[in-house]
């Protein structure tokens, strides 16, 4: 089990036709999700992860081991995240077999990066 996953949350993402005064939906997902995380996962807020048009993105990752980006959240959809970094932070390499994943994340994984180490 890695000893710390981040969770990194573009609090920035908004939908096309939104309210540009409207609160940001990413940034609601993470506020969401502040204090709802396992122990081991560190949730991060971040700048634009270049999704816009599949806002709100989330993006798994840890030393050694895949990086997953999904997108399509709601901020509503807090449980499904924690869910999916919770499992994600119990395998030993990042690679959640399929089944096992959120039904979210099974059906909108945006990427999947190889470790550095790869």
């Amino acid at each position: 089990m890695a000893e710390t996953v981040e969770l990194l949350v573009c609090v920035t993402c908004k939908r096309e036709g939104m309210n540009p005064d409207a609160p940001r939906p990413g940034q609601q997902l993470a506020d969401a999700l502040a204090g709802q995380l396992p122990e081991g996962i560190t949730l991060r807020q971040t700048e634009c992860l270049s999704n816009c048009s599949r806002g709100c993105t989330v993006a798994l990752r840890a030393p050694g081991r895949w990086t997953y980006i999904y997108g399509n959240l709601a901020p509503e959809q807090a449980d499904t995240v924690a869910e999916g970094a919770a499992k994600y932070h119990a395998s030993a390499d990042g690679l959640v077999p399929w089944r096992e994943r959120p039904e979210h994340f099974r059906k909108n994984c945006i990427a999947r990066i190889p470790p550095l180490e790869a």
